[in-house]
C-alpha cells in the first residue's frame, strides 16, 4: 500500500469506547430534576399575571392531589440558583398547597433564547390578556431582532431580517396567528399609563382606541384618565382620533380633553328594540328595517294628530 494512504477512518472517543448506545442517548436526554421552591426566582420582567382566582384554587387542589404532573422550566443561573421560565402559576400553586420542591427541567438557554420559550409556552392560553400579549409580544421580537443582527438601512421594518431576508415580525405573525398590524398595535399598548392600561384589561377601552391614545404623551394620559374618572366614561375610536390630533398639534389641553370626552356617543343614544317576530305582521316580507322604521314613525305621527284632534273637540 502506498505511503500516506488507506481507508479512512474516525477514531472512536473514549465515552464511545466505554459507553452502549442506550447511554449515549441516555445522556443526551433532557434530565427532570426535583428542585427546592426557594431556589427558583421569576423570570425577570415576566409578563403574565399569576391570579388568584377560581382556576388558580382548582390547581392548587389538583398538585395537593396528584403533585406537579407536568415539569417547569428553568435555566440555572451563575449564582447557583435557577430562573424560571415556565410554570410561574405550577409554582404559585405548589407554595400553597404546601410543597417545598417541584419537577424542573433545566435547559441550558442564553437570556434571548429564556424569552422566547417562555413567550411561546404562554401563547396558547386562552385567558391572555392584552396588557400580557402587550408586553410578552414586545419581549420576543425584541429578542428575535437581538438574535437575527440589526436590520438594514432598507429595511422598512423596525424588526430584524435572517439571512433569508425574512422579518422577525413576519415569523412571529405566522406563529401566532395574528397580522403583523395587529402584533404591533398590541405593541403599542405598552405606552400606556398603567391606568388606562388597566381599563383596556377591563374591556372598558378597546384596542384601536387604546392605540390612539397611546401615542398622548404620559401626562396628557394622565389628564385624559382624570376627565374619563369625572365624567364616568371612555373614549369611542372617533374620540381616540380627535384627542390625538389635537395632542399632535400641541392643543390638547384639560378643557379640550373635556369637551372631546362629553360628546355625545352614537351608542350611547338611548334606543327602544322591538323583534321583527312583533312587527311582521304588520308588513309585507322582505321589507326593509328602514321601510319599517319609516313607516312606524308616519304611524306615530298620524296617531298623534288624531289624539291632538279629539282634544280640541272635547
Amino acid at each position: 500500500m502506498p505511503k500516506g494512504k488507506g481507508i479512512p477512518f474516525n477514531l472512536p472517543s473514549v465515552d464511545e469506547l466505554f459507553t452502549t448506545q442506550a447511554e449515549r442517548d441516555d445522556a443526551g436526554r433532557e434530565k427532570v430534576f426535583e428542585i427546592a421552591l426557594d431556589e427558583i426566582d421569576p423570570f425577570p420582567n415576566h409578563p403574565y399575571q399569576v391570579r388568584l382566582d377560581e382556576g388558580m384554587a382548582n390547581m392548587v387542589e389538583s398538585v395537593k392531589q396528584y403533585g406537579i404532573i407536568v415539569p417547569t422550566l428553568a435555566r440555572a443561573k451563575e449564582d447557583g440558583r435557577f430562573e424560571l421560565i415556565s410554570g410561574h402559576r405550577r409554582k404559585y400553586a405548589a407554595e400553597l398547597a404546601g410543597l417545598t420542591a417541584m419537577p424542573v427541567i433545566v435547559r441550558d438557554l442564553n437570556f434571548d433564547e429564556a424569552v422566547i420559550a417562555m413567550v411561546d409556552a404562554n401563547l396558547q392560553r386562552e385567558d391572555v390578556l392584552p396588557s400580557e400579549k402587550a408586553f410578552s409580544y414586545k419581549m420576543k421580537l425584541d429578542a428575535m431582532k437581538r438574535q437575527v443582527g440589526r436590520p438594514r438601512t432598507e429595511n422598512d421594518s423596525p424588526m430584524g431580517n435572517n439571512s433569508f431576508g425574512i422579518r422577525s415580525s413576519d415569523v412571529f405573525a405566522q406563529e401566532t396567528g395574528e397580522s403583523k398590524n395587529q402584533i404591533y398595535r398590541y405593541i403599542r399598548l405598552t405606552e400606556l399609563i398603567p391606568e388606562i392600561l388597566g381599563l383596556v384589561d377591563e374591556k372598558k377601552i378597546g384596542l384601536r382606541p387604546a392605540v390612539e391614545i397611546s401615542y398622548l404623551p404620559k401626562d396628557e394620559q394622565a389628564a385624559l384618565f382624570g376627565a374619563m374618572e369625572c365624567e364616568v366614561c371612555t373614549p369611542s375610536h372617533a374620540q381616540a382620533i380627535k384627542l390625538r390630533k389635537f395632542s399632535e398639534e400641541g392643543r390638547l389641553s384639560d378643557d379640550v380633553i373635556a369637551s372631546i370626552m362629553t360628546e355625545e356617543k352614537p351608542n350611547q343614544k338611548e334606543q327602544i328594540k322591538i323583534s321583527t317576530d312583533k312587527l311582521s305582521r304588520f308588513f309585507r316580507p322582505g321589507t326593509t328595517k328602514e321601510k319599517m322604521e319609516e313607516r312606524i314613525i308616519k304611524g306615530l305621527e298620524l296617531l298623534e294628530r288624531q289624539e291632538q284632534n279629539r282634544d280640541r273637540e272635547r
